[in-house]
């Protein structure tokens, strides 16, 4: 087994992955004035949690090796022909936007869009998103996309039960729903304490009680249900103080009256049809619409339209008062990670198909899916709905098995009701031959020879009266880029308005933001793993489940637990899925009353919120001067809640950027108090290797695999986050009725169920990290940890004479990333991290994290991928910035004109004829001679926020085009 203490071979993936090579990592060291980086390592992490065995994983293969193994697992996948539907649907994504932007790392490398200055490309995109989700649904606010349906559902009930005139804890839900978003609707329900009543919307919305009511349009049967019955439904449910929330499918919104014109307050449902193959699961962009009323109560994020500092249009996220890391133990959801990648793929898809294009594509398919039941009705067979779009449910009785099997050998998966009925859902893939082909199937005695074209001449319409009257899509954006040529220069010219990870270094503390290799992002796209149904039968996806095996394998020789889900399909609902385990086992026990939460002032902002949903009662630990949990306080709120204490939540390393040397008389404590120990894996790239959670004392965690395991961000997604156990726990994992029965590492629905969708999340960039993982080896993922706190103590060392580092270890050393504090500066020159921030861009950077944890402060972190000399840039921005701060304190430049306040400064700012400002242009422009060999323009000015929260405008304004 190699040493992890060895350089990793030359032209081995490691050595790609490592941004610094053993030169630099020595110069790096003399800063440090510190011999080895054993040595560092020694003074970073406490020296009772390190581990003294090398990770128990094999070598790292070359790229070369690692893509056959991944081809030889993904051959072993049968992708047959899916009618499966239920949510899932096979789709074309056009090979121009494949390539410009699912491909091109300047999108998918991108962070979410907190600096709007250089995120303008990415905010553009997502307000197309916004625009056609306010469009199709009919409602006039839309967020920016929530992680899948079914948790869009819950969310939606969440937001019915505290937005209501009507008190009353009861949600209603149409019997006809997907089953997948019940199942998560009655995870979510259930610890808030919400009652579902599931039945047929005509009947439940009589009841007296409620707060909302969902209904599924078109539903799982495939039934549409008429216009004039849906606006009765809200007539009724507003009449009782409630809300009436719609699951649409956005193809079928192309051709029917939208959820609004009829009385919906909330339209929730997945844009996947939209160009996103189904990826066993995902990812894949949910959406929530909704009444201007409910916009301050809308989850997610939201794009606005603001102005710069020269009053022209500019894009920004609005209301980031809401976001959940903020407002922690207030937070009405934790939804941080939306699915941002895959939102500006559907609002890409709709650019370049346009609306015309788009209701061609509906009309085609629900031309062919009324073929196809008229040839099944020629054949004698009934249908259980009479009106549909493309689903039909067809009774077949005693012959159903039969079909099955016939369909089975044919290649071809059908929808498995029950014993007497079968489902068939048609999509932009199918062809008329796939309709002859499956009335040969359902009718394999029938000699007719079907004659596609001519069922679809017989075939009756759907009623005008069914048909929307409002247009679709009628801003300039979806009616200009229809060439290819078009696209690509659009996509080409709003990926240049960003800085993302192709552009520069990205310092983000907490968010780990490194290298996505190309070999790693290369098989989500290959068909045997894009194109496979969530609920495809077991043996069709052995490929799948033999990588995920190897993966949790992986992870758990990493964490040291023996059991783990990759069911969540973002950090926050890992973080959801190891509380409600938490909160089952006490209840299992015997000990429901254990409700408090423990959560230090250093863990990270998610965990609040999280805890919240679970309906657990947070209470908050104090931190000492150090930055480390304040011992005394802590065992003060454990003997006051002992009786009641669930849980702790810790971050580890802390997000003030230290490894505790207390983090295991900390688990000891609360254990002793009969709580469990929760670890929010948020820094796991600081541990990797060094240290395992599981020997450290904790009971579980979740891990962001789009953080310590390459997933790409995306600009704010898809996310990961898995949750691995002790074995005490893993009973208690989240559980799925599509899971097979076989698979070790689930449970079936029991304690706890589904926190997603699908049943494996979204596995379809599962292989990212499992290249990852493979490439870099065990002793390859150990020097990736050395080399990230290698980087941060860098950064530290040569910053501190500038800016004070706020918080170390008992040796002097931080962890993975480094906290600097701007407050005396606020205090003595008036700038403050904004205006900082803002100056980076001048100089080519994304800014760190900014007044997170601690307010007035950066938080920065390098990760391993980065070179010294990128490292550098950086270092030399900041303390070039030092110096025109000190400009300021000496009184050179007045406070309020300067360029940090005035910056971000755009070209056109620059070439104006008039520059009245005490510096020059080129100091502006050109504050290093560095900036020069790779010059970013920032499209827009500094960002009026106020302007935008007090004028919210959350759809595509009329502004000049592109063109």
């Amino acid at each position: 087994m190699p040493n992890p203490s060895d350089p990793p071979a030359l032209g081995s993936f490691a050595s790609r992955h490592l941004g610094c090579d053993p030169t630099e990592q020595r110069a790096m060291l003399e800063a440090l004035e510190v011999d080895s980086l054993d040595a560092l390592i020694e003074q970073v992490v406490p020296a009772a949690i390190r581990c003294t065995e090398p990770l128990d994983l094999p070598p790292g293969l070359t790229e070369e090796q690692a893509l056959a193994a991944l081809q030889a697992l993904a051959a072993q996948n049968q992708p047959h022909k899916s009618f499966i539907g239920q949510g899932y649907y096979g789709c074309h994504t056009p090979a121009v936007i494949a390539r410009n932007l699912l491909e091109n790392p300047a999108w998918y490398t991108a962070y979410t869009p907190y600096q709007a200055e250089i995120s303008q490309g990415r905010l553009e995109a997502l307000l197309n998103f916004q625009t056609m989700i306010s469009s199709l649904t009919g409602l006039p606010l839309a967020n920016a996309s929530l992680l899948d349906e079914a948790s869009a559902a819950a969310e939606a009930m969440i937001l019915c039960r505290r937005a209501a005139k009507s008190k009353a804890a009861v949600f209603l839900v149409d019997h006809d729903i997907f089953p997948q978003t019940l199942d998560v609707l009655r995870t979510r329900a259930e610890p808030l304490g919400i009652e579902l009543a599931v039945g047929d919307p005509e009947d439940l919305v009589t009841r007296p009680d409620y707060c909302g009511l969902l209904v599924q349009y078109p539903g799982c049967s495939g039934e549409v249900r008429p216009p004039q019955s849906l606006t009765g439904l809200a007539e009724k449910a507003h009449e009782r103080g409630a809300l009436l929330v719609v699951a649409a499918d956005l193809l079928a919104l192309t051709l029917l009256q939208s959820p609004g014109s009829i009385g919906a307050d909330v339209a929730i449902g997945s844009a996947q049809r939209f160009g996103t193959a189904p990826g066993f699961g995902g990812p894949h962009a949910a959406y929530m619409a909704a009444r201007d009323s409910l916009k301050r109560a809308l989850p997610g994020r939201v794009v606005g339209v603001s102005v710069d500092a020269a009053g022209r249009p500019a894009y920004r996220l609005a209301l980031q008062t809401r976001e959940q890391h903020i407002r922690r133990e207030k937070a009405t959801s934790n939804v941080c990670t939306a699915q941002v990648l895959l939102a500006i793929m559907a609002s890409m898809y709709a650019v370049y198909h346009g609306p015309e294009g788009l209701r061609q594509i509906a009309q085609r398919v629900q031309r062919l899916t009324a073929a196809l039941a008229c040839g099944l009705r020629e054949q004698g067979f009934a249908l259980a709905n009479r009106r549909f779009f493309d689903t039909l449910t067809v009774r077949t009785g005693s012959r159903t098995a039969q079909i099955h099997a016939a369909a089975h050998e044919c290649n071809i998966n059908l929808r498995q009701i029950d014993s007497h009925r079968i489902g068939v859902s048609l999509d932009e893939t199918t062809e008329p031959q796939d309709v002859a082909h499956l009335l040969q199937i359902f009718a394999p005695n029938d000699d007719s020879q079907w004659q596609v074209e001519q069922l679809e001449k017989t075939a009756e319409p759907l009623d005008d009266h069914y048909l929307r009257r409002d247009p679709i899509l009628p801003h300039p954006v979806f009616h200009q880029h229809r060439t290819e040529t078009k696209m690509m220069r659009y996509l080409r010219h709003l990926a240049d308005r960003d800085i993302a990870l192709d552009r520069a270094m990205i310092p983000l503390g907490s968010c780990t933001m490194k290298l996505n290799a190309a070999a790693e992002m290369a098989p989500i796209s290959w068909q045997n793993f894009a194109q496979m149904h969530p609920f495809a039968p077991p043996e069709q996806t052995a490929g799948y489940q033999q990588m995920m095996a190897q993966l949790r394998q992986m992870l758990c020789a990493i964490t040291g637990y023996p059991a783990l889900s990759l069911q969540p399909n973002a950090g926050s609902q890992g973080e959801v899925a190891g509380l409600l385990a938490i909160r089952a086992y006490h209840a299992h026990r015997g000990d429901a009353q254990r409700t408090i939460c423990l959560i230090p002032r250093s863990a990270h902002g998610t965990n609040p919120a999280s805890a919240q949903l679970c309906n657990m009662q947070v209470v908050a630990v104090e931190c000492d001067a150090h930055g480390n949990i304040d011992m005394q306080d802590l065992r003060a709120k454990c003997q006051a809640h002992a009786a009641q204490l669930a849980a702790i939540m810790l971050t580890y390393p802390s997000t003030h950027g230290v490894f505790e040397p207390q983090v295991q008389v900390v688990c000891a404590l609360i254990h002793d108090h009969g709580g469990q120990v929760y670890l929010d894996g948020a820094n796991l790239n600081a541990m990797v290797g060094l240290c395992r959670p599981a020997q450290i004392g904790a009971d579980i965690m979740h891990m962001n695999l789009h953080k310590t395991f390459c997933i790409p961000h995306g600009g704010g997604g898809p996310g990961l986050g898995p949750v691995a156990a002790a074995a005490h726990l893993a009973p208690f994992l989240p559980g799925h009725h599509h899971l097979p029965p076989t698979d070790a590492n689930h449970t079936p629905p029991g304690p706890v169920g589904p926190v997603t969708a699908a049943p494996y999340g979204s596995a379809g960039i599962l292989p990212i990290s499992w290249m990852y993982l493979k490439m870099m080896g065990g002793a390859g993922l150990t020097q990736a940890t050395r080399q990230a706190i290698l980087a941060a103590n860098y950064i530290a060392t040569r910053l501190q004479l500038a800016y004070p580092v706020l918080y170390r270890g008992d040796r002097g050393r931080v962890a993975h990333e480094c906290i600097i504090d701007l407050r005396p500066l606020k205090e003595s020159t008036g700038i403050g991290v904004e205006d900082v921030a803002k100056r980076l861009i001048d100089f080519g950077f994304h800014a760190p994290t900014m007044s997170f944890p601690v307010p007035g402060t950066l938080m920065i972190e390098p990760t391993e991928s980065e070179s010294k000399a990128e490292i550098d840039r950086f270092c030399d921005a900041l303390l070039c910035i030092r110096q025109e701060i000190a400009a300021i304190e000496r009184g050179d430049w007045p406070p309020d004109d300067n360029p940090l306040v005035n910056a971000p400064h755009t070209a056109e700012s620059l070439c104006a004829e008039n520059w009245p400002h005490p510096y020059t242009r080129e100091q502006a422009a050109y504050p290093i001679a560095t900036v020069r060999q790779n010059k970013y323009w920032p499209p827009v000015a500094r960002v009026d926020n106020v302007q935008g929260d007090k004028n919210l405008i959350c759809t595509c304004p009329t502004l000049d085009s592109y063109e």
